[in-house]
């Protein structure tokens, strides 16, 4: 994830909030309901965030970023492509 959604000004951006909290809890709920290990990188000003698992993802871990991947996409349906954008790539 990175940058910011341009929705509104910073503080009352409804869209970068949204955001916001799917990816956080997101990542919560892989810490302390999988068993999955990971790093994370994140920048608060940038609003970037980088989590890369050391090992596949286990099956768990892949329905909660399933679980994600639907509220962004439920974002983007309600907000527009305008203000956010998904890229989805194997590495």
């Amino acid at each position: 994830m990175t940058g910011h959604s341009g929705f509104a000004q910073e503080g009352e951006d409804i869209v970068c909030a949204g955001i916001s909290v799917l990816a956080i809890n997101t990542v919560n709920s892989i810490e302390f309901l999988t068993k999955q290990q990971f790093t994370l990188n994140d920048d608060e000003i940038s609003g970037d965030l980088e989590m890369r698992f050391s090992s596949p993802a286990q099956e768990d871990t892949a329905l909660l970023i399933e679980s994600m991947i639907l509220g962004l996409k439920m974002i983007r349906k309600q907000y527009g492509n305008n203000y956010i954008t998904l890229m989805f790539e194997e590495v």
